[in-house]
Order: structure tokens, then sequence, then C-alpha cells
């Protein structure tokens, strides 16, 4: 992929060059020779004809078509000011040129992929063939980043002041200023014979003057036409104006070789530049500039890529060649430096030379000695080179330096954890005492256990052993201190680490039940306040407290498993027993006052005069009760229709708690707002809870009767409107939902389906009604007698199970066992 530079401006230039420069000015301006190479079948888009570059589209153009346009670009070898200017002659407006800025910053971001590195827990793997391998990536090459980031620093400036060092000729506009008593300007063109032609002096020859000389020069000849030129009080100024182009020949290892037609105030970095830099094979410190087939200067790039030095950095003048050799000593260095990248170096560089180019070791480099790979003329070999060597160690072309890191451990550590203020790691050093560690550890915290501790120690052969000690004669000193050794691992345990963690329990009618920790001379007043409080219903005149037994005689049948004590608390949480003290584990059970029972309620929706949230008022208050409180059904009621939804076992439970109970009706409340149908749906999906199957037609005909169910917390009563749909589910050819036709039979309603599938298990059939009450198939004389069906209800037909077909090998076992059989009957028949 061609590498896109990210200068903003260059795009503006680049287009007006492929599309202007290449078709309308002269080819012979400039030959640039750039060996590129396309892959079979790769296409790429054609450019903006000149005709349509004012009406151009970046937004339309593809990354392939911007990166070939940029391609060619950098092969014109013209300056930015230059193309600048040609670019906008060509109509192009503001919001265009913007707009191909960002499309190259865009493309500009894109990364090269980089070359990872093997390593292995042990360090770098050595013998792998791809850290072998001789694969020099340009993006691994110190410098080549450089030039592939096109920094735009590096475009000659065409905007400075003239250099008085700087050398006219043919081609270069001088401007030149009288001023004083001589008021004068002229634009004066430097001819192909290097003269200028001025006004009442002649013809001047400049040509290979620098501009401080030609001024001077000028002066002398017209000081006898501007006699005030002596006097002073005429002054003279010579200045550059359109600057000339110079042709620059770029050759050996580079990425674009070529001649470039370039300002002639380039330098040898802004030609460097142009042609992409070095190549993979070029050198970067032996860049020779030849001029008149002589070299009057080599650049060593690694003085400004390093030290910032524009050494030999000298402004080119027309027809200076720029020759790129081939490097001689490439020296990969991998691993713990801060720049991991190939070196180039000199001959007689060193070891140490081409780690201050690496930016030296990193943080966790191990320094006391590297590794080298280096090839020899039928293999490789591994070279360990100590520090000491460093200065001495000459690399050759080819090495691979390694450099790992240090260890992942401490060499002079112990370990203290446990019961002491400050646990964790400590210096080791010899003579270290174990009562000296818990000194540093800024001693024992009061909860320890004094008996005994142990120390974790490992053996020569990487096992660990344990040594324990006994930490109260520890303390004393003496013959009984252990000495420590390194990486040893010190354990002191509190008395806390090694027992249950102590807790009391407190349920009941308590604002806030559960599990509390445990704390000496705890009472059950404390307990109390601990858990919120008391609730309104709680019997403070009988709380009951359980304690375990520890050592009951199990082998007697009348041996107690635990105790039980009964005590009595005021309205201000006064014990009755204040020397009651509880102990770890106890139970404290707050039961209710005799007779206080909590409010239930139930709910009653659908077609109802008054539907809404009823408070139970008596232990055998029934449906008919709740109905009449409701005001009765409306005219449209199906009372035929009307369920029972009861909760659960668990919900029974959880309505004890009054928190969750105030929760559940709240939800109900919202989702009555939604309607019925929705707070069934909800209901049913949230709450576990049971669907009972009830007669409203003879509970309200017969009141009180066993129809009439006793209502419990939590009950939902539905009293649907006339229902109008049978639904058919299971296996029928189509499951449906059809009109209800008063008189139709079960069968009716099949045939509706498309009719019993193959698989239908037609006598287990059922009707699931809307009352939620279920009726199934009976026999009568061997047919089946399906149920009635009313409006609402559900037909299910369930399937026949599945049977194997028995196979070949089935059917012979078959066979054979039935011969056996008769075989034996017939010999039991003949004796």
């Amino acid at each position: 992929m061609i590498k896109i530079k990210s200068t903003t401006i260059i795009f503006t230039f680049l287009l007006f060059l492929t599309v202007s420069i290449a078709t309308a000015q002269n080819k012979s301006q400039t030959e640039v020779t750039n060996q590129t190479q396309r892959s079979p079948g790769q296409t790429t888009k054609e450019a903006p004809k000149v005709n349509d570059i004012g009406n151009a589209d970046p937004d339309n153009m593809s990354d392939t078509q911007v990166q070939d346009i940029m391609k060619r670009m950098s092969e014109s070898g013209y300056s930015e000011d230059q193309l600048e200017q040609a670019a906008k002659s060509q109509g192009m407006n503001a919001a265009q040129i913007q707009k191909f800025k960002e499309r190259v910053q865009g493309l500009g971001s894109q990364k090269k992929p980089t070359v990872n590195q093997e390593k292995t827990k042990e360090g770098y793997d050595l013998d792998s063939k791809k850290n072998t391998k001789d694969v020099e990536s340009e993006s691994r090459i110190f410098g080549a980043q450089f030039f592939s980031d096109a920094f735009s620093s590096f475009q000659p400036n065409l905007n400075m002041p003239t250099p008085a060092n700087y050398v006219i000729g043919p081609g270069d506009e001088l401007l030149l200023d009288l001023t004083g008593d001589n008021e004068v300007s002229y634009k004066l063109m430097v001819s192909p014979e290097s003269n200028i032609s001025v006004e009442y002096i002649g013809r001047v020859s400049v040509g290979g003057l620098t501009i401080e000389q030609a001024k001077n020069k000028i002066k002398t000849q017209m000081n006898n036409t501007y006699p005030s030129l002596r006097s002073g009080r005429t002054q003279l100024s010579l200045n550059l104006g359109n600057i000339r182009s110079i042709k620059v020949i770029i050759s050996g290892e580079v990425i674009k070789p070529g001649t470039y037609t370039l300002p002639s105030v380039t330098s040898v970095f802004n030609a460097l530049y142009n042609s992409g830099g070095p190549s993979a094979r070029g050198s970067f410190r032996n860049i020779q500039i030849i001029r008149n087939n002589k070299v009057i200067a080599t650049v060593d790039l690694y003085d400004f890529l390093i030290n910032g030095f524009q050494t030999g950095n000298i402004r080119l003048q027309d027809l200076d060649v720029i020759h790129i050799p081939v490097y001689q000593i490439h020296v990969d260095v991998i691993g713990e430096v801060k720049r991991s990248m190939i070196y180039e170096i000199k001959p007689k560089e060193t070891l140490s030379d081409l780690l201050k180019y690496a930016g030296d070791f990193s943080d966790i480099a191990y320094k006391a000695r590297v590794k080298i790979i280096q090839n020899t003329f039928n293999a490789r070999k591994i070279l360990v080179v100590p520090f000491s060597e460093f200065q001495n160690y000459i690399p050759k072309n080819g090495d691979k330096v390694y450099i790992d890191s240090i260890l992942d451990k401490l060499e002079n550590k112990v370990q203290i954890n446990g019961a002491v203020s400050r646990p964790g790691q400590f210096a080791f050093k010899s003579g270290l005492k174990l009562s000296e560690l818990i000194k540093l550890a800024d001693g024992l915290t009061p909860d320890v256990f004094m008996s005994n501790g142990y120390i974790i120690r490992l053996n020569d052969d990487n096992t660990n052993a344990i040594v324990s000690f006994n930490l109260s004669e520890v303390m004393k000193g003496g013959t009984t201190d252990i000495e420590l050794e390194r990486n040893d691992i010190v354990q002191i345990s509190s008395i806390s680490d090694l027992r249950d963690e102590y807790s009391v329990s407190i349920r009941g009618e308590i604002r806030r039940q559960g599990s509390f920790a445990y704390a000496n001379n705890l009472t059950v007043e404390n307990l109390i306040q601990m858990a919120g409080g008391l609730k309104d219903g709680a019997n403070t005149g009988d709380i009951e407290i359980s304690r375990r037994i520890k050592g009951a005689d199990l082998s007697k049948s009348t041996a107690n498993v635990a105790q039980v004590f009964h005590i009595s608390v005021d309205s201000s949480l006064r014990m009755s027993n204040a020397n009651f003290i509880l102990q770890p584990f106890d139970i404290v059970t707050v039961r209710p006052v005799v007779g206080f029972t909590p409010l239930h309620q139930v709910r009653i929706i659908g077609e109802i005069i008054r539907p809404g949230i009823y408070t139970i008022q008596s232990k055998n208050e029934r449906i008919s009760d709740m109905i009449k409180r409701a005001g009765g059904l409306t005219a449209f009621a199906y009372p035929e229709g009307a369920s029972l939804r009861r909760p659960g076992v668990n919900d029974v439970n959880k309505v004890l708690d009054k928190e969750e109970k105030v929760l559940s009706e709240l939800n109900l409340i919202r989702l009555s707002e939604t309607g019925f149908d929705e707070a069934k749906t909800t209901t049913t999906t949230n709450v576990s809870s049971e669907l009972v199957g009830i007669a409203l037609e003879k509970i309200l005909s017969n009141p009180r009767s066993r129809n009439d169910l006793i209502l419990e917390d939590g009950d939902i009563i539905r009293i649907p409107s006339l229902l109008q749909t049978v639904k058919i589910s299971g296996a029928v050819l189509r499951p449906i939902s059809v009109v209800y036709e008063p008189g139709k039979s079960f069968k009716y309603y099949i045939h509706s389906a498309g009719g019993f599938a193959h698989n239908a298990l037609k006598k287990r059939s059922f009707i699931s009604y809307s009352n939620g009450s279920v009726r199934g198939t009976k026999k009568l004389l061997g047919f089946n007698n399906f149920p009635d069906v009313q409006p609402g209800s559900e037909i299910s037909v369930p399937q026949k199970a599945e049977r194997e077909r028995m196979s070949a090998q089935s059917w012979v076992g078959l066979g054979t066992g039935l011969a056996s059989l008769a075989t034996l009957v017939f010999a039991i028949l003949r004796r």
C-alpha cells in the first residue's frame, strides 16, 4: 500500500499536479523516474479531469483514487508553494480545499503493521525462526518512520528572508530597490547567460555570485548614475523575487529514485523528504552529496535523529546528486531498551554505542549481560557479552542483540501475615530474628493467638517446609527466638481466625429480622435496638431465648439439646431480668400478642359495581359476602366465567412481611390502571399463584354453601364480561380461536380447527373453563363422551407418545426368543 503523507495542504497541490501540470504544462519541465509495480488485476479510479477540477467532490472519491493521486504528486518533485498557486488558478475554492485536507488527514492516520517479537516465560526464544529470519521491515529500521510519517517541517520555506550566501543563477528573479533621494524599483530576471539588464546601467553579470556579492557589484556600477549612493543618501537593496527551480538527482537505495525539480533553496533534508528517504537496504549514515563528479559532503542522519544536529544539511545546487549507498552493518536490538529497532552502525562502533542509539536500557532491563545471535557461514551461534565488555565488543552485520528483563521477584524479602499491625513484606538482612520482624510490623494486635504460629520456608529443592513456634516464648526473647531466612513467610493467627464468627439472631414481631454480630455483655434490649425495635403486635411479656447445649449426653432419650429462657420487657425496653446476658448463637423470638391478626386483603376486578381492594372483616367472610360489599355484578357480567386466583404457599409466607405486602398492593394498583388483561398477565408471571375453579352463579343463588369459599389474604376475584370465543389447541390440524356457537358440540369445534391430527390422543381431550375448572373426556359404552363447550373455554387435545419403531435386529431377537420359548414348551409337554 502506498504511504499517504499527512501534510494537510499537500493534497491541493497533488490534485492540480495530476490533472493540470501533467496535461497542460510542458512535460519536459520535470522528468520523474520512479519504479513502482502494481499487482496484477489492481485497478485505480481515474482522477477528476482538468475541466472538472473546480467542481470535484472529495467526498465521492475512493481511498484508492486518493492514494493514486498522492503517489503521482510525490513523484513530481514540485514544492507545495508552486503547486498551491497552480491549484488555485484552476478554480478550487476554500471548501473543496478543506475537504481534501480532511481526506488526507484521515488516510494519513492509518498505521503500518509492526513486527512483534516472540517472547517466552524464560525470555526471548533465541532459536525461533520468526526472530532469526532476516526480515528488515521498514517500520523497524531506525529513521524510516521519520520519512514515512511525512514531517511537513522538511518542506523548503519559500517565505524566508533571502540568504546572504544564496548563489544566483539563470531563472532567478531579483528585486532591486533604491530608496532615499532616488526612489525606484526594478524586477530583474536573470537570463540564461546569467545577466540582468538594469535601466541606465546596461547588462550586469551576476551568475555564480551570492546575493551580497551581486549587490556590491550592482552598486559599484550604479554609482555614476546615482551619485547619492556614494554619500549614503540613497540606499540599495537586492532580494530574490520568484525562486528558480533546480534539478536534483537522487540515486541509489532510495524509496523513489529519480530526477526532482525543486526550489533552489532546497537543502539535502528537503530533497530526501520528497524522495521518501532511504529504502530498507539504504544507508542512513553515509549519504553522499556529489557535485561536479566530486563528493562534497557526507550526511549522517543519526546526528539529526538522535542529537538534533543538522550536520551536512547543505543547500543544493542545480544538477547535484544525492547518492544513498547500501548499508554495511545492520544490528537488531530486541527486548528491554527504550527503542527496540534495527540500527545501522559504523565499522568501529561498539555495543555501548549501539545501546546509546537504542535509548539505553529500559527501567526493568537485566544489565549484567546481553545475548547476541550471530550468523556464521552455515549456521548461527549465541554469544553472551557481559557488561564489562560492552565497550570492547564490535557488533557484526546481522547480529541480533537480546536484552532480557529482570526477574519478577524480590531477592531480599521476608513476609509476615495475620495478627500484626502492619502485615506485608519487609527487607531481609542476615541475622534477622522473628521478634525483630514483629517489631518492624509495629507489633501484635490485641486479638493475637499467642500459643502457636508457623513459618513457611523454601527448601533448596524449591519445596516448602513448616517451622512452628510458640509466640509467647518468642516474644520473651532468648534462645527461643528464631533466626529468619530469605523468602520466609511468617503466619500469626488471631483468635477470631481460629473460631466461627460469633453472632446472635432475632426473629418474629421485629422490624428487621436477621443475624447480628455478637459482642460481650450483649443484652436482649440491645439486640432489639439493633433490629430497629418491636412491631405493634409484639408480645413484650413473653420473649423467648433459645440457647444450644454443649456436651449433651445423647445416650439418654431424655437428654436436652437446647435451653429455652423466657423474659419480658416494658415499653422502654427494660428487661425483667436485668442480669440476663446473651451468648453466641442465641436465637431470640418475639411472638405476637394473643388475638393479634394482621390485616388481610383481597382484590375484586372485572364486571363489578365497585372493583378494588377490600379488607377481610371476619375469619369466615366468603365470596358472596365480598360480591355484596362490592355492590354486586354489572349488567354485562358473565358469572359462569368468574374465577378465583389464590396465592401459593410461598406467597402466603411473604404476606406476613408487612413491607412486602405493601409493595404487592401498590403493584396491583398500578396494574389496575392499565386494564385487567395486563394486570392478570403480570400478576400471574411475577407471583406464583393457582387458579381455583368456582361456580359464581351457584354461589350467588345459594350463599354460604360449600361452593361459597372462605376468602384468604391475597385472593383475586375476576368477573369477566360475556365471552364470545372458544380456543382450540394441541393436536389439531390448525390451532385457532373460533366464535362460540350455543348448542354446538365438542366435535364441531374440533372440525373448525381442521380436525384431529394423526397423533391426537382423543380419549384424553379436556376443556379448561374460564372459571378455572377443568373437565376431561369420559368413556360411555366404549365411546368417547366429550365435555360440553362454554364461552371462553379452551379445548386441549394432547398428543400420543411417540413409539420407537423396531429395527430388523430387534425383530430377529424377538423371533429368536419366541422360538426358544416354543422349543422349551414343546420339550416340557413331551416329557
